[in-house]
């Protein structure tokens, strides 16, 4: 005769079990690259698993997406994109797959910048930059866009995505705070840099930052020698302090210019793409506080 110790037992074991049908499957995401597939994780949590086509230290600009990737998407309920033209491949890529889920523009409704061609090289995603993850500001509506779209495919998560997106943009305000601190002493005649392509605009608006660049908006091409020149003569004559290289860039370009222009390289920024997981920017907040850390040390030296 069973006791009641063993009943209690029983009990328990039976309240261990999955009540019904057994838990959902993870909501498949496919993200464009490595920084929008970040804000992603942030806001999906356990609730998705997420699929990156480019990866850290990847260049979106030079990307070639393979059948692979199109499958990827096929199995996918949700595609997020930044838009904006920034990854040009992902509507040919979408279309090929015969995506019929929930896509999702992260960019949506955030307000722009115009691109600017760069100093020795004039292509450029038309007339829109797209590099708006740059300014945590933006970067909180971002996640808004995110969450709502992860809720549209899930409706079932959707307390659980806006909470994730509610938790995310309070660390992203208060990272903004501390970026605004890193340059509240560094004169705002002084805040000038080089960096390798025009990618910075919408932190600069944001920080009070002018970036120049050897490259337009994208780092596709090569810099013609007669923009090179021009950039290294406006240099001298500004007396801009530092250059930077992006970490998917090319160094040789700005190591040139660098070298003409007396300026001295102040290290590597993280533009496009994350770090690896074992670099110093393999998150995007991360990556925002190590872009800030070496800019601003770069300025007050």
């Amino acid at each position: 005769m069973p006791t009641r110790r063993h009943a209690l037992l029983g009990t328990a074991a039976l309240a261990l079990l999955p009540a019904g049908a057994p838990a959902a499957a993870p909501l498949r995401v496919v993200a464009s690259f490595s920084i929008l597939a970040d804000l992603v994780r942030e806001v999906g949590a356990e609730r998705v698993r997420i699929d990156t086509l480019v990866g850290p230290d990847q260049d979106a600009h030079a990307f070639q997406p393979t059948p692979g990737d199109a499958r990827r998407i096929a199995a996918a309920r949700v595609v997020v994109l930044n838009g904006l033209g920034f990854e040009g491949w992902m509507t040919r890529l979408i279309r090929a797959a015969n995506f019929e889920g929930t896509e999702v523009v992260a960019s949506r409704g955030i307000r722009t910048l115009r691109a600017r061609h760069g100093h020795a090289h004039g292509h450029s995603h038309g007339e829109t930059d797209p590099h708006i993850w740059q300014d945590p500001k933006r970067a909180q509506v971002m996640v808004r866009r995110i969450a709502a779209g992860l809720a549209a495919a899930d409706p079932e998560g959707k307390a659980a995505y806006e909470a994730n997106a509610a938790r995310c943009n309070e660390r992203l305000e208060a990272l903004h705070a501390w970026v605004e601190a890193q340059y509240a002493d560094i004169p705002r005649a002084q805040r000038r840099v080089v960096t390798s392509h025009d990618a910075f605009a919408y932190y600069g608006e944001r920080y009070g930052i002018d970036f120049l660049a050897a490259q337009g908006v994208t780092t596709r091409g090569e810099p013609s020698a007669a923009g090179i020149a021009r950039l290294v003569q406006q240099i001298r004559r500004e007396r801009i302090r530092a250059i930077f290289i992006e970490g998917m860039a090319n160094p040789r370009i700005l190591e040139q210019v660098a070298a003409e222009s007396g300026a001295r390289v102040g290290g590597t920024l993280y533009s496009d793409a994350l770090s690896p997981p074992d670099g110093p920017a393999p998150t995007y907040e991360a990556m925002i506080r190590t872009n800030t850390a070496r800019i601003a040390a770069a300025l007050a030296g």
